[in-house]
Order: structure tokens, then C-alpha cells, then sequence
């Protein structure tokens, strides 16, 4: 039977999510390529907006045919993973890594059962699809670690040229005062380290330089305790202008970019990285922990650091951020490794990979 239809198959479908976008694109290449292609989705996990343009995942079982292939995007433990083993069409598992559930307990029960509950359902589909796809090969060695075979490893389709867009001229207004701005920009939770970035502050306000800001832009919805967390450990460390400004808007994200000296990631668990990728392209110098997969996400690029010593962290600031020959030598660097990203053909390459089931 000729295929008809590439169809995707997520947890939850929003904006601004990282396999939400992905997902997106992929939808744009295979309808492109002469394909219907919908993204589907438990009801109640999609934006009330976006509900025109996905579907709900219960008709999925009778919308499919033989000919037909389904894509899971694999992120947490949710019910439509579950799907995955029962459909008689061919099957592809799109592997974005779960993040293990020991950062989450004690602040958020709820969202750590789901990651276990991934976990679980991660290992259970070993052998279930034609076709393992990890976004990194860090990610890969999970699955090859859970029993999968013939793994490939397909670089996220990204679309870094967003944040060429139109920024907010309030925010630049706002933040262009003469402060150095060190950002992050990831959702406030515990695996991000957030309370690692705080620390590396209170050495480079207290001992570098007072003139200095940190701004986090993430969501922080289901992480309020975490975000109260923080807010406590900032009033104890005496720390000012320290801004976490939560989810924003594209216009905003582009401003925050623009106005940032530096880019500092804390992180200790990453299954790619977006946002050290989007710092590059922003032209900020991007700080980063060498931990998961954001080594391979910098390639080579960067001021990566193995331990987190937070005084001599703080006491490489000013000199990554302000201008100088350390400063240029880290951007041209960070410059090649977009280039050699953006030289990448993901599309061309997605096809070959999907061409014996298609």
C-alpha cells in the first residue's frame, strides 16, 4: 500500500515549545514533499489556538492506513506513547531525551511521576518502531543503553533565523543601561541549575563588578515552588538585579538576546540545547557546563567549564563580556559552528532515512 500520510505524535502541542516547533517544521517538509500530514495530540494538552491546526489523538487509531507512517516525538510519559505499539502502520520514534525524575522530587511530584512513567514507557518501546531517530548522540546512547537498535542520530530541525525578527524596543529601552547582562534562557526548572546561576552572581556582583544584571527568560508554570526557591536564595545571597522575567513573547526573547553581554547555562541535563545555539546566533559569548549533551550541542565552541567554581566562573565574566581579542576569538568560533550547522541538509537527510518506509 502507497503511503499517504506522515503523521506526528506528541505529548502535548504549544508555542514556543522546542518539539512543538520541530514539529511544525517537519509537518511544512512532508507536506511539502507530496504527504498529508497532521500532529496529533491528547485534547486536553493543546492550546485552545492551535486546536484548527492538530488533532485529537483518539481518532488517530481509525485515521491511519498500512501505507501510513507515524512519528512519535518521545519526551515524558504520557498516555500517547502507549498508542505507539498499536498501530499497523510503519512507525518512527523521535527520541528528545527524558530528564530523569530525581531533580523534580520534592518540588514537583506530579511532573516526576510523568518523567518515570517516560522512562518506563522509553524502555518498553525498545524494538517497537521501523525507524529510532535521536536528535543527539547523547540521547542515542540512551536508547542504545535500553535495548534499541540501528539508531541515527538527526540533528534538530531548527530555525535559528527567528530571532532575526523585530525586537521589542521597550525591553532594549529597558536593559541597555550600561549594566553587563548575563542571561539564561530555558524553562525555571531544577534541572537547569538556576540556583548555580545565582551563586556564579553573588561572586561576580559582590567581588567583580555591582554593575551587572542577570536575566532568566523561561516559563516557570508548575515550578512555582522551585521559582520561590530561588526568589529566597536571592534575598539570603543580597543579590540585586536579578530578573526573572518567565515566558515571553518572540518580539521580547529577541530583545533579551540583544541586550545580553553573555550567555551563562548552568544546566545538568540537556538532550540538545536550543538556546546555546539561538546565544550564537545572537552574538553572545556562550559560558556553558560540559554536562549531557551540551559538549556535542557547542562542538568545540564556546568557554565550556567541567566543575562549577563559582568564583573563577564569576572572574571570567567581564572579560567575555566586554570587548577584546578573548571575546572576538570565542564569537568567530561560536560563528564556524553555526556555519557548520546551518550546512547541515536535515531535510534531505530525514527523507533518505524515512525513503525505505515511504
Amino acid at each position: 500500500m502507497a503511503t499517504r500520510a506522515i503523521h506526528q505524535l506528541l505529548a502535548g502541542y504549544s508555542n514556543g515549545d522546542a518539539i512543538s516547533n520541530e514539529a511544525r517544521t517537519l509537518r511544512s517538509w512532508f507536506q511539502k514533499w507530496g504527504f498529508e500530514s497532521e500532529i496529533y495530540c491528547e485534547a486536553a494538552r493543546i492550546l485552545p489556538e492551535l486546536r484548527k491546526v492538530s488533532r485529537d489523538v483518539s481518532t488517530l487509531l481509525t485515521d491511519v492506513d498500512e501505507g501510513d507512517v507515524v512519528m512519535l516525538h518521545l519526551s515524558i510519559g504520557s498516555d500517547v506513547n502507549d498508542i505507539l505499539p498499536q498501530l499497523k502502520c510503519k512507525t518512527v520514534i523521535r527520541y528528545h531525551n527524558v530528564t530523569p525524575e530525581g531533580y523534580f522530587r520534592a518540588l514537583d511530584e506530579h511532573l516526576a511521576g510523568l518523567l518515570a512513567k517516560g522512562r518506563v514507557q522509553m524502555k518498553a518501546l525498545a524494538g517497537v518502531a521501523d525507524l529510532n531517530l535521536a536528535v543527539s548522540s547523547y540521547n542515542a546512547g540512551e536508547l542504545s543503553e535500553a535495548g534499541y537498535q540501528d539508531i541515527q542520530v538527526l540533528p534538530l530541525a531548527l530555525e535559528l533565523r527567528r530571532l532575526d525578527a523585530k525586537p521589542n524596543r521597550e525591553v532594549i529601552e529597558k536593559y541597555r543601561d550600561g549594566k553587563i547582562n548575563v542571561l539564561f534562557v530555558g524553562r525555571c526548572v531544577p534541572n537547569k541549575r538556576l540556583e548555580d546561576l545565582l551563586y556564579a552572581f553573588y561572586y561576580l556582583q559582590k567581588f567583580q563588578t555591582p554593575n551587572c544584571r542577570l536575566i532568566h527568560v523561561g516559563s516557570f508554570a508548575g515550578a512555582e515552588a522551585y521559582l520561590a526557591m530561588l526568589q529566597s536564595l536571592k534575598r539570603e545571597l543580597g543579590l540585586e538585579h536579578v530578573n526573572f522575567v518567565g515566558s515571553v513573547p518572540e518580539a521580547d526573547l529577541c530583545a533579551y538576546y540583544q541586550v545580553a553581554d553573555l550567555f551563562l547555562c548552568m544546566s545538568e541535563h540537556e538532550g540538545f540545547g536550543i538556546p546555546l545555539l539561538e546565544a550564537m546566533q545572537a552574538e553572545l559569548p556562550v559560558m556553558a557546563y560540559a554536562s549531557s549533551a551540551v559538549p556535542e550541542t557547542m562542538a568545540g565552541a564556546g568557554f565550556l567549564f567541567k566543575e562549577k567554581i563559582f568564583d573563577e566562573l564569576a572572574a571570567w565574566i567581564p572579560r567575555l563580556a566586554g570587548e577584546g581579542v578573548l571575546r572576538e576569538e570565542i564569537l568567530a568560533g561560536q560563528r564556524r559552528r553555526l556555519e557548520a550547522y546551518d550546512a547541515q541538509d536535515i531535510e534531505g537527510r530525514l527523507r533518505e532515512l524515512l525513503q525505505p518506509l515511504i
